[in-house]
């Protein structure tokens, strides 16, 4: 499969894999503009030459919008194949496209969150053992950092001490979210007006900046849900399934 790689020069003709609709959709837009911004940082996006979900996106771990110590680390901020396109060894060329990247940058090694168990939006721990991924650290209530090393007796990267325990001292809901996700801007704006339909207590914190998503109270900055001080979920929650959530609370 030929592979892509979106840079500022092509981000406007290209679509984002994630999101395929045109640019004027806010989902799109909004993806669209944060990785505009990032590129600066080091942001890389590539992606297989079709309509369809098959890319990889990572960042020096340094820049990462994720609360992790990892200097000198790669950090993958997401690799998804999906549909059709399963099965077929485009994720391990995906991969080894971003490792001899990331070697050839100097880098030490990568770095990627995940969870004890298969969960959406975060990567397969089941693949990342497979290709030989290690577990760096663990924090609550289910990531785990995972970690694969270019060298033998390198430091290990590890999540910041904000983001182990998934509690936060405020009441109610509190929704942490980022645009790194094309999904969550159409998303949150619906359970905020469900939230606010039913007269509950609704807060919307949203990254804008590197240094807030690296000082988060959670690992995953994409979408973090909290109520009453305790993480309640990364799931990008549709209006139906906060119903849902609301129903049995």
């Amino acid at each position: 499969m030929n592979i892509i790689t979106i840079t500022k020069d092509n981000l406007e003709e290209e679509h984002i894999c994630c999101a395929i609709s045109d640019n004027k959709d806010c989902q799109v837009m909004s993806k669209k503009l944060w990785m505009a911004e990032r590129f600066a940082d080091g942001l890389v996006f590539k992606k297989g030459d079709v309509r369809g979900k098959v890319f990889i996106e990572y960042i020096p771990a340094e820049k990462a919008w994720c609360p992790i110590n990892a200097e000198g680390y790669m950090f993958i901020n997401c690799l998804w194949v999906s549909g059709q396109y399963k099965g077929q060894g485009i994720s391990n060329e995906l991969l080894n496209e971003c490792i001899d990247d990331s070697k050839r940058k100097g880098k030490k090694g990568l770095a990627v969150l995940s969870s004890k168990s298969k969960m959406t939006f975060l990567s397969d721990p089941k693949y990342l053992k497979y290709k030989g991924f290690l577990l760096a650290d663990t924090a609550l209530p289910y990531y785990e950092l995972m970690y694969l090393p270019f060298e033998e007796d390198i430091e290990k990267p590890c999540f910041k001490s904000c983001a182990k325990d998934a509690k936060i001292d405020e009441q109610g809901f509190v929704l942490f979210y980022s645009n790194q996700c094309p999904f969550t801007e159409k998303y949150v704006s619906l359970i905020v007006e469900t939230a606010e339909s039913k007269g509950i207590a609704f807060r919307v914190v949203k990254y804008q900046t590197t240094e807030q998503a690296q000082n988060a109270p959670a690992p995953f900055t994409t979408y973090s849900l909290f109520y009453n001080g305790e993480f309640v979920t990364n799931e990008i929650l549709s209006d139906k399934k906060f119903a849902k959530l609301l129903a049995n609370l």
